[in-house]
């Protein structure tokens, strides 16, 4: 290879031509290749998440979303396997208001929130709600130590493997990072989207609250 092509000018100090030509062709093809990886790459705080970053939602990214029974579609279908091994269905739930979290145990905010997630949880069992999450990323093992170390005591669906799960909710509303906590009316239907950690027990306790309240 010669010289000129490895070192810097003598005079200016600057990198050769050839070198100057090398390193534009390389930067355009680092652009190309990132906009054709952007369309399959993990939404920002989700990649965040999994990279360990706990501190990916903020104050300001806590949002709720409450949706009128004329603009909710159509009931979600949506089903598949607990970290016990049982078989679920949304079927199950027609006819009562539910919860879906979805969440995955190294997520520094779905362990903020699983005490409050189950408080709301025991609160409202006994108006036949039913709380059931969705696991994006973890195994039933994960899934289990998780449950047991923060008093879960709903089950979670498996969705890393399809993420069946998470497609059928997606078709119908949009799903964030997680956590993200969805309220389903009696007809299985989003009525209300929590983006974020559901800070603290009150909203979520209203949102569903609201949900009971309506007809069916």
């Amino acid at each position: 290879m010669p010289l000129a092509s490895t070192t810097r000018s003598v005079r200016s100090g600057r990198p050769s031509r050839s070198i100057r030509s090398s390193r534009a062709a390389g930067a355009a093809l680092a652009a190309v290749l990132a906009v054709g990886l952007s369309a399959c790459a993990p939404d920002p705080a989700t990649e965040a998440f999994l990279n360990g970053d706990e501190k990916a939602y903020t104050a300001e990214d806590f949002r709720v979303v409450e949706i009128p029974a004329e603009k909710r579609g159509e009931p979600v279908v949506f089903g598949g396997v607990t970290e016990h091994g049982e078989q679920f269905s949304s079927d199950d739930l027609r006819g009562r208001v539910a919860v879906v979290n979805f969440w995955y145990a190294g997520c520094g905010p779905c362990r903020v929130e699983a005490k409050d997630l189950e408080a709301v949880w025991q609160k409202h069992q006994p108006d036949d709600v039913q709380f059931i999450g969705v696991n994006i990323y973890d195994q039933a093992d994960t899934a289990k130590a998780f449950a047991d170390t923060y008093g879960i005591t709903y089950p979670s669906l498996l969705d890393a493997d399809t993420g069946e799960a998470k497609l059928a909710f997606a078709k119908v509303t949009p799903i964030q990072a997680p956590p993200t906590t969805l309220v389903l009316d009696r007809q299985g239907r989003v009525a209300a989207r929590v983006i974020g950690p559901i800070d603290g027990t009150s909203i979520l306790s209203t949102l569903v609250q609201t949900a009971l309240a309506e007809k069916a």
